[in-house]
């Protein structure tokens, strides 16, 4: 019964979908007119501090206000797609003194992005609320008009985005200026005030992802059609629940859609900010690139051994392995260690104690030191079988974490957290997410009736992973569509992004970069395969392609040939694995219809 509303429910999203594409290229076509006409009319005032575009946004804790712009919601949309930003509207405000208990509720806040036109403009309130909140704070104004209030805005020193046009279009230009995800090209062309002439303003560079349409880099929406349809045809093969995929292709996310339902019961739908456990993709998305920090600092040598790291491979066949053995997957070492099944009734407890403090999940936690005492040791003591060639193992990762938390002296988890995640303001990524997250923002991977007898939902998949608390080298991390894709457009603008670099260009092109003569591999990226009877990962992918699957069901891939990063987030091994989502081949399939969409243009 549940299955047949499950694939109504789908059925009614397809058919609706179709009908409402016919004229997604006019409107695309329309939004980038409008686009152009915006940026060619916008300015940048007051910025002599270079405020704008906002850096290290996450550390700042940001508040938009407006009083009756009418495009706010759009305007507090896009602010939400950089970093956290709370909304408040003067009409949520009673009585006389209400812009001073505007000002109170303000006061946790260090920057305000105030939203004004020419009819707030006429309040004394709100220009004093400007000028007193400028001398404490950050302040930024974006101020949609003809200019003819400007002069009102003569005390204030804050940045001002002038914008003459007022759109949903202007309001979202206006919003990713803040952040950098669009660039201020233009200058006044005519004096508006004494204090504001011809030829005056700042001029800002791209420095982050930009949110746009497919007209933007020359794609016909409509060409990207076949998206939805491959999409739903997996969630009626029972491939996955439901899925969310990303496009950004030159720096503009141009497409990001979210299908289906957390499970096969259609209560809650998937929404593009869910947040799926990404399983393998933890591989680069939080070991590697750690690595590739570590090397930059010149503190990780991957010529050197993991007995150099790690004391404990000292007297074991692990200890001339080198670090670049382990990344690209030529170690000989077995894919992994058997996990539940070997779990004794005295390791673990339904009850949380000290003697039992690691959470597997709800109502299951492992004995103190089960990692160090057991797992570690059956790693080590493991056999070396195939050294040389490439085999495939999460181990290598495993190792790869003791060896960076050795260096760092930090537990992976909080050292990506603090080093990479926050710094991007990426919002979800991280691990263990039910620390920071409700359940149902998370995606459940799977029922296990086995071993942990629960929903998976929020604890890490993998069963090593689990029983390493949830944070490992292999897999643990989860995240949303659009936080892997910052990531990754860091790596394909070769290192930096938000005005930060994190990797030094060499670095990047190394580990992304075809490493050995036995496999396809990178230093811990997967990449393009040279055999055309595989097209991994997919048919039309480029040679310079690079990045990672996970078993949950998940991808990216980076190809700097066209300039594009590809996201693929599912649940396929809800309620069980399901071999259906390879044997459909709908990651790559989605990923092929993008490279036609390129190739065939306007």
């Amino acid at each position: 019964m549940r299955e047949n509303k499950y694939n109504c429910f789908l059925l009614i999203l397809l058919v609706f979908t179709l009908l409402n594409s016919a004229c997604a290229q006019n409107a695309g076509e329309a939004y980038v007119k409008e686009e152009k006409l915006v940026e060619r009319s916008t300015v940048l005032l007051n910025n002599g501090n270079y405020l704008i575009p906002l850096r290290n946004i996450g550390n700042l804790k940001i508040a938009s206000i407006h009083f009756s712009n009418a495009f706010a919601t759009g305007f507090d949309s896009l602010l939400n797609k950089y970093t956290k930003v709370q909304s408040f509207k003067i009409a949520d405000y009673t009585g006389g003194e209400n812009i001073d208990k505007l000002s109170a509720d303000l006061k946790l806040y260090n920057t305000l992005i105030v939203q004004l036109n020419e009819a707030d403009l006429n309040s004394p309130q709100i220009i004093k609320f400007i000028t007193d909140n400028q001398q404490i704070k950050n302040v930024v104004i974006a101020y949609f008009g003809n200019g003819s209030s400007l002069a009102k805005l003569n005390d204030v020193t804050a940045p001002i985005l002038y914008a003459e046009r007022t759109s949903q279009v202007a309001a979202y230009f206006c919003a990713q200026a803040i952040f950098g995800g669009v660039a201020i090209t233009q200058k006044l062309t005519g004096t508006v005030t004494q204090k504001y002439r011809f030829g005056m303003g700042f001029l800002t560079d791209k420095t982050r992802l930009e949110y746009s349409v497919p007209e933007a880099v020359g794609i016909n929406s409509n060409n990207l059609q076949d998206i939805d349809k491959i999409a739903r045809e997996a969630m009626l093969a029972h491939a996955t629940p439901g899925c969310v995929v990303l496009v950004a292709k030159d720096g503009k996310v141009i497409f990001n859609k979210a299908y289906g339902f957390h499970t096969y019961d259609p209560d809650m739908p998937d929404k593009i900010t869910d947040i799926f456990d990404i399983a393998s993709m933890t591989k680069i998305t939080a070991t590697t690139i750690t690595a590739m920090q570590l090397k930059d600092e010149g503190k990780l040598n991957i010529d050197s051994t993991m007995g150099f790291y790690l004391p404990l491979a000292h007297n074991t066949n692990k200890s001339d392995i080198q670090v670049r053995e382990l990344l690209t997957h030529q170690a000989g070492l077995i894919p992994d260690i058997p996990t539940f099944e070997k779990i004794r009734p005295t390791d673990y407890s339904p009850d949380s104690s000290a003697a039992y403090p690691v959470k597997v999940n709800n109502g299951y936690y492992l004995r103190k030191d089960y990692y160090k005492d057991i797992m570690l040791p059956a790693m080590l003591n493991s056999p070396l079988k195939t050294r040389g060639q490439y085999v495939y193992s999460d181990i290598s990762m495993c190792f790869m974490q003791q060896i960076l938390e050795t260096i760092t002296a930090t537990p992976l988890n909080i050292y990506v957290q603090q080093q990479f995640y926050n710094r991007l303001s990426m919002q979800t990524a991280g691990f263990l997410p039910l620390y920071r997250f409700k359940p149902d923002q998370i995606v459940p991977s799977e029922d296990d009736e086995v071993y942990r007898h629960s929903v998976l939902d929020g604890y890490v998949n993998d069963p090593t992973a689990a029983l390493m608390g949830g944070v490992a080298g292999h897999a643990g991390l989860f995240a949303s569509a659009n936080d892997v894709a910052i990531l990754y457009q860091m790596l394909l603008n070769k290192g930096t992004y938000g005005g930060d670099q994190y990797f030094k260009p060499e670095t990047v092109d190394l580990f992304t970069a075809k490493q050995s003569a036995v496999s396809r591999r990178g230093l811990g990226f997967d990449r393009w395969d040279p055999l055309p009877d595989r097209h991994y990962p997919s048919e039309m992918a480029s040679p310079d392609s690079y990045g990672h699957t996970g078993y949950t069901g998940t991808c990216v891939w980076v190809d700097p040939k066209h300039n594009l990063v590809y996201v693929f987030l599912s649940n396929r091994t809800y309620p069980k694995a399901s071999s259906k989502l390879s044997s459909l081949s709908i990651r790559p399939r989605i990923q092929d219809v993008v490279y036609k969409a390129i190739e065939e243009g306007l």
